[in-house]
């Protein structure tokens, strides 16, 4: 799908060029979704012009992204085209000035995500693949690292805005601590999940929104990664779109941090 894959890769550019500027020219007007979860003008302007190249190129298609149309039901049944844009994730590491946050745009074809594209604009690094075709950065091949042993690996993680189940999440890092090298904690889910693919991460885990792993999903997979779960999936829902206890690692490394992640949940 050669044309679905450039059409993403332009847009994401396109969008990143545009968070770039925003930043560079304005003071950033923010608010706060839900009362915790900040959101900029950047975002909502980014999501914008994404979700217009679509509807304009494949009016047919439908869109689910995080800003502008969070809403749609079942997209694991969904058999026609299906686009999932997170227009800024990292948004947080954005508003104060940090370099980690990126462009994430995925393409599901009837209830299969099958093209990511994740682009951090400020380091200039677009991660994309189609399946079935390999992982790239830019236009280099990537791989996930051969790393075998816990205790050199290095896992990321993310926590959440709301923070009222925040005392399992840190009993989990404390015991994935003692058993590897070090943990990351980046702010951008899409991003750690590029790394992984790219070599710079072993292991990364975390709950999330579908826009945020989309992309990130497909990248990783292609680059030699094993993707799951750690958690148990309802039998309903589709494990590509499955939001909770999502773990990516090498094939190595995955059954040994999702025992320990598994260990952790069910005691």
């Amino acid at each position: 799908m050669p044309e679905l894959i450039e059409f993403a890769k332009a847009a994401a550019i396109h969008a990143g060029d545009l968070i770039v500027r925003e930043r560079q020219q304005n003071s950033l007007q923010h608010d706060f979704k839900n009362g915790n979860e900040l959101v900029t003008q950047a975002d909502l302007k980014a999501d914008a012009l994404i979700t217009g190249l679509i509807r304009k190129t494949y009016p047919g298609h439908l869109i689910l992204s995080e800003e502008l149309a969070p809403d749609l039901d079942n997209v694991s049944r969904i058999d026609g085209d299906l686009w999932i844009v997170d227009p800024i994730d990292g948004t947080v590491n954005y508003a104060h000035g940090h370099c980690q946050s990126a462009v994430s745009i995925a393409h599901a074809r009837e209830g299969r995500i099958d093209i990511g594209v994740v682009y951090n604009p400020f380091t200039r690094e677009l991660f994309w693949a189609e399946s079935g075709g390999g992982a790239f950065l830019n236009e280099q091949r990537i791989e996930v690292a051969r790393e075998s042993e816990l205790r050199r690996a290095i896992i990321a993680t993310g926590f959440p805005y709301d923070k009222s189940t925040l005392e399992p999440m840190l009993e989990r890092v404390a015991k994935v601590l003692r058993v590897c090298a070090d943990i990351r904690r980046l702010g951008s889910a899409a991003l750690d999940i590029c790394w992984v693919a790219a070599g710079r991460l072993d292991g990364y885990y975390e709950s999330l929104s579908l826009w945020d792993f989309a992309a990130a999903q497909v990248i990783a997979i292609e680059a030699g990664a094993q993707y799951g779960h750690f958690t148990e999936v309802p039998p309903e829902v589709a494990p590509q779109f499955h939001t909770d206890g999502i773990l990516v690692a090498n094939p190595e490394l995955f059954p040994k941090l999702r025992e320990i992640l598994r260990d952790d949940v069910n005691r």
